[in-house]
Formats: structure tokens, C-alpha cells, sequence
């Protein structure tokens, strides 16, 4: 098994289709279809069931296609480390970002960090903070920015300010005061919420007594606020997240409720000493604030 082998595999179970993976490689279909059977007899499993339309991977298939994606980023990002230094030309930094912290993201210093070191290169990878932790363990990204609750064993962490949730409210659904809200007046809302909120906020609800309706459970914080500019519910979101977020017309109120306040984390592996051009980035990124 090789990483050409990986990255067939990869456009054949994204693609659903071997003629449509071959095209997306620019190769022709009789070499990929060689190499999927190539690689089911060297495991020893099938992969992938073929039909007549398309291609439909098999549960060892579906475990093979997550791991290939990490080898395959982690092969690449090691290519460009290793390539960058030997030329000398300035590194390259792989971020995780959890977007619920994308309003704590200083922009404005990582462009002039961008500015004074050009031949710096940049990838960000975004989803949950549970997938971050995942890929900085697994090296894929070299410095992490999530939310809490997250483990921090072996992690450095430089944490941000705490801060409440905002709720994102259509006028049918305004309630509260003026430039707050409680959980009681939330009680039997059709609420829109991301999934790192879901126990939390039932644990909270428990404890109330209230009239929880989580209708819509979204894993990115950012679709919440915008489909709570549809009317479609009220979004519970992180307050910074509203810096970036275009919520239109809707009513923007503080939750009082401080079980359900988080903090954002710039964080890195404790074993690593970091480089020059790490140091830099994670004093740019300081304390998110």
C-alpha cells in the first residue's frame, strides 16, 4: 500500500464512481479499477462494492477511507515542511481552527505576518474542536484553535476571556429584555444550536425544569446564526462569532447563564518545542482577544 494507492482510493469513495475518480486524477478508468483490486487483494478485504452506476464502500472500505485522508494530509504536510526548509524558504504552518472561534481569529495580524514573511505558507483545516484535537495529535496541523470543554493533557494552552453565548433572535421570536435573556424566557423556543452545545445545554434545561426544544442541531455555529436570519429558530451561538456573521435584522441578546459560558484556546503539543516561525504565530494569535 502506497500514498498513490491512498489517493486513488480517496477520489474513487468521494467521487462514487471509478470513471468519475479517473477523470478527477486525469487518468484513464482500466489503471484505477487495477489498482482498487490491487489494493483489496493486498489487505486481503473488499472495499468497495461496484454497480452499475456507482461505487458504494464497505465498512472496512469506509475505515480505510479515514485513515488514507490523514496519511495522505500528514504525508503532504510533511512534504511542504521539509521542502520550505531545505530551500530556505520560510516554513509553513498548519492551523486548526474550530470555526465557533472565527471572531477571535486576528486576521489583521496573520495578514502582516503574511506581509513581512511572504514564502510563510498557510493551511487551515476547520471543523469541531473534538476533530482539532484529533488532527494536532496526529500531526496533521501544528497548532490549534478550540473552545472549551476539551481535554488539555499534554496540550499547551493559552486561553482567551470567557464568554457568554448570544442568542440570535427573529422579531416573531424576540424575548427577554432589552439586551439579554435567560434560559426561562428560551424555555419552549425552537432553538438552533452546534452540537458541542446539545448536553450542555440539556444538563441546564434539567436543572430548570424548562421546555427544551432543540429543533435544529448544526455542526458549525455560523450556519446557526444564519438560519436563524431565515426565521427558522433562535441561534445560540458564542458572542465574538457575531463579529462575522451576518445576522441581518434579528435580535441579538446575552444569555444569562454562566454553565454555558466557554472560552477559545490557542493550543499546541507539550512535547514539542516549537520553531521560530511557530513562536511567531502563536505570539500573533496571543490571547484571541
Amino acid at each position: 500500500m502506497n500514498i498513490k494507492q491512498l489517493e486513488y482510493f480517496i477520489a474513487i469513495a468521494e467521487e462514487h464512481q471509478i470513471t468519475a475518480a479517473a477523470k478527477r486524477l486525469h487518468i484513464s478508468q482500466p489503471p484505477l479499477s487495477y489498482e482498487l483490486a490491487k489494493l483489496e487483494k493486498e489487505l486481503g478485504c473488499q472495499l468497495a462494492v461496484r454497480g452499475p452506476r456507482s461505487v458504494s464502500l464497505t465498512e472496512a472500505g469506509k475505515v480505510l477511507y479515514e485513515r488514507a485522508l490523514r496519511i495522505v494530509a500528514l504525508t503532504q504536510a510533511t512534504e511542504r515542511e521539509v521542502a520550505s526548509v531545505a530551500t530556505g524558504a520560510g516554513g509553513s504552518i498548519s492551523l486548526g481552527v474550530d470555526p465557533s472561534c472565527s471572531g477571535l481569529m486576528p486576521a489583521d495580524r496573520l495578514v502582516d505576518l503574511h506581509r513581512r514573511f511572504p514564502n510563510v505558507e498557510f493551511e487551515v483545516h476547520e471543523g469541531p474542536t473534538p476533530s482539532i484535537l484529533d488532527l494536532l495529535d496526529g500531526g496533521i496541523v501544528d497548532i490549534g484553535v478550540v473552545r472549551t470543554p476539551f481535554k488539555s493533557d499534554g496540550l499547551r494552552c493559552r486561553f482567551a476571556e470567557t464568554e457568554p453565548l448570544v442568542a440570535v433572535m427573529p422579531p416573531a421570536l424576540e424575548v427577554g429584555e432589552e439586551a439579554s435573556c435567560t434560559l426561562e424566557d428560551l424555555s419552549g423556543l425552537p432553538l438552533i444550536v452546534s452540537r458541542r452545545l446539545v448536553a450542555e445545554l440539556g444538563k441546564a434545561f434539567e436543572v430548570m425544569g424548562g421546555d427544551l426544544r432543540m429543533t435544529t442541531v448544526v455542526d458549525d455555529p455560523r450556519t446557526a446564526a444564519l438560519w436563524a436570519r431565515e426565521s427558522m429558530g433562535c441561534a445560540l451561538v458564542p458572542r465574538s462569532l457575531i463579529r462575522v456573521t451576518d445576522t441581518g435584522d434579528q435580535f441579538i441578546k446575552t444569555l444569562e447563564c454562566r454553565e454555558l459560558e466557554s472560552r477559545a484556546a490557542v493550543i499546541w503539543k507539550a512535547q514539542h518545542t516549537p520553531s521560530d516561525l511557530y513562536r511567531t504565530v502563536i505570539a500573533l494569535l496571543g490571547d484571541l482577544s
